[in-house]
């Protein structure tokens, strides 16, 4: 995979990496095992929310009422 930034963005990556003591490559690898995780996470709390929802509606319903 090859990934092509923009001249700031590469610019902003080297800073970070610099400024945290890492290369370029461990810095832009950890922001996208983060992205990905947090967009995992994501997606897991909406497949929950959906799934109480499915399966206690009415009970929301009379709390929403209550």
């Amino acid at each position: 995979m090859t990934l092509r930034l923009t001249d700031a963005e590469s610019e902003s990556l080297r800073a970070r990496a610099e400024a945290e003591g890492r290369s370029m490559q461990e810095v832009a690898r950890a922001a996208v095992r983060e992205y990905v995780a947090r967009h995992d996470h994501d997606a897991e709390v909406d497949r929950a929310a959906a799934w109480v929802t499915d399966n206690f509606r009415e009970a929301l319903d009379r709390l929403g009422r209550a």
